[in-house]
This record gives structure tokens, sequence and C-alpha cells, in this order.
């Protein structure tokens, strides 16, 4: 069954959650292969990825990404990805990929 999968990239600059990027397709066969497919796609998909405003404090303050990893290992990224699911018109738990890039390096398990 097809679906919408997304590559979401957390853009990280010393130690700080500063935006998010997200790219959207319609992918088929089971989770393995979506998963895959999403690797497979990181590097390309990061120069195109639509760009999105990370979550920060109302003194405009980004998140520490290892905060931002404890409320991804609570499962809050529905909450986190809002705009980025509201943008592809998907629901609230879509497969994602998500990759760290630190100081302007893709962190992927390739």
């Amino acid at each position: 069954m097809n679906e919408t999968v997304l590559n979401i990239y957390l853009i990280v600059e010393n130690g700080y959650v500063i935006e998010y990027r997200a790219n959207a397709y319609e992918s088929g066969g089971d989770d393995e292969d979506k998963i895959k497919y999403l690797k497979e796609r990181v590097k390309e998909d990061f120069t195109k990825a639509y760009k999105f405003d990370a979550p920060s404090d109302k003194y405009g303050r980004f998140m520490k990404y290892h905060k931002f990893a404890k409320l991804e290992d609570r499962g809050k990224h529905p909450d986190l990805y809002k705009e980025i699911f509201n943008k592809f018109n998907i629901s609230e738990r879509p497969l994602i990929c998500v990759t760290p890039v630190v100081d302007g390096r893709i962190i992927s398990a390739d």
C-alpha cells in the first residue's frame, strides 16, 4: 500500500536545533522498504528539502538538541513536526526518517 513518507532533517548548530527541512514521497512496500528508500535519498534530498522553522521560546531561543531528542524519545514528535505534517497534508503518525545535520555535516547511518 502506498503512503506518504518523510525525510526530515534537524539542522543543529552549536548544540541547538535551529531549523527543520523535509521532503515527502509516496512509497509502497513494507516499512523496511520505505525506510531503506528514505535512507538512500538522505544526501540527495537535503539540498532540495523544504525549510521549516524550528521551535523556539518566547524570546526566540532555540531548543538544545539533547532536550529535543528527549521529547522525541517520549513520543512527542507529532507536536514537534506538526508544521511539516500540515504542509504535506498527512497524518500525525507517518513513517519518517529523521537525520541530524550537525554544524553542516549530515549524520546518516549509511
